[in-house]
């Protein structure tokens, strides 16, 4: 049995050491937020807070997170009123919608390490998200957005 904390619960699992973290969190535990793309890191869907930091869950092993802080899309915030996710709707981000729980996480981060981003610092922090619909333009504008909101509420988020 692993034990892993997603999203401050505590789940066991019985699950293969090496079993990536994306099937423990979505087949086992029954999140189902956090999307299966390419299933080798390269688009980002898959995208959860380990321990704060943005990892690709498709290629990190469970045995890995057992015993550490993990934070899916479902636990971003408990309303769906991150910033990012207000921003998200208000700009009319989503098309098709897959990437975009990847997208949230990635942006969470560096929203969290660079409050105020330029365009540059959020295209390239969020190179490794890719959104086969192309709404980079809206990406980009709702991260500025939610900088903007995240200001006016005194960093509370």
């Amino acid at each position: 049995m692993i034990n892993l904390n997603i999203n401050q619960k505590s789940y066991e699992v019985d699950a293969d050491p090496d079993m990536p973290l994306l099937w423990a969190i979505r087949d086992l535990v029954g999140l189902t937020g956090t999307k299966y793309g390419c299933g080798v890191a390269q688009c980002g869907a898959c995208v959860v807070h380990l321990n704060g930091e943005a990892v690709r869950s498709c290629v990190t092993k469970v045995s890995r997170a057992a015993g550490q802080k993990i934070v899916t899309i479902e636990g971003l915030s408990k309303n769906n009123d991150h910033p990012l996710q207000l921003a998200w709707n208000e700009v009319s981000v989503p098309q098709c919608g897959y990437c975009h729980s990847g997208q949230l996480m990635s942006a969470a981060v560096l929203l969290r390490e660079n409050p105020n981003p330029t365009d540059e610092d959020i295209d390239s922090a969020m190179s490794g998200n890719i959104c086969r619909c192309g709404t980079y333009p809206r990406i980009r504008k709702a991260i500025h957005l939610a900088a903007e909101m995240h200001k006016k509420e005194g960093g509370a988020k």
